[in-house]
């Protein structure tokens, strides 16, 4: 099944409850046969706490905004030299429900970054990626009328100390890394151009 009306959004540097309240709002006004969009986007520190996110897992509070929001999962943490990808798609129409989806997900980082030469893994009830055991891509994701909105997170060129002030993800002593660390030097802008044709080709096959 393929996908004719893929909307990408390239939204650069942006503050982080703008860019949910619009996804919020996408999904909200969509119908049968609005296009669906992928938002590619950085933010400025925040750590953000999922539906069921506990505060405890704060480990050490900084200036760094707390903000909960609708998502599955618990706390994480975006900044900027982190690609975001926000996937408004409607499963309905693609004919596949969320668990699926989200191994597409997983798929399509794990397909990036064997592009890289870079060896990824999952782990059991863990969403996301891993390298070396050490994570280095998120997930979280929100359905609404059949509708998806918030998406996953690939760390590329960041700075990482804020994820040691935290449990990521709700879980402790979890290593984080990210693409520089296997000595990757192509830019985020880059690394955005070739994940898009990757996911579009996962999410629609």
């Amino acid at each position: 099944m393929s996908e004719v009306h893929v909307i990408i959004k390239n939204l650069g540097l942006q503050e982080y409850t703008p860019v949910w309240d619009a996804m919020k709002k996408f999904t909200l006004e969509r119908n049968k046969a609005t296009p669906d969009e992928l938002w590619l986007v950085q933010h400025p520190p925040v750590y953000t706490l999922g539906l069921n996110g506990k505060e405890s897992h704060i480990l050490n509070p900084t200036n760094i905004p707390v903000i909960k929001i609708d998502r599955g999962g618990q706390i994480t943490y975006h900044g900027p030299g982190q690609l975001v990808v926000y996937c408004m798609i409607n499963l309905e129409r693609r004919g596949y429900g969320i668990k699926e989806f989200v191994k597409r997900l997983e798929q399509s980082v794990r397909d990036l970054l064997n592009e890289y030469h870079i060896n990824s893994h999952l782990v059991n009830k863990a969403p996301g990626v891993y390298v070396d055991n050490k994570k280095i891509a998120a997930l979280g994701l929100r359905v609404k009328k059949h509708c998806t909105y918030h998406g996953l997170s690939i760390n590329i060129d960041m700075d990482l100390t804020p994820f040691s002030h935290i449990n990521p993800c709700g879980y402790p002593k979890l290593a984080i890394t990210q693409m520089t660390d296997y000595n990757i030097s192509d830019s985020l802008e880059t690394i955005s151009e070739k994940f898009i044709p990757i996911i579009n080709k996962n999410i629609y096959l």
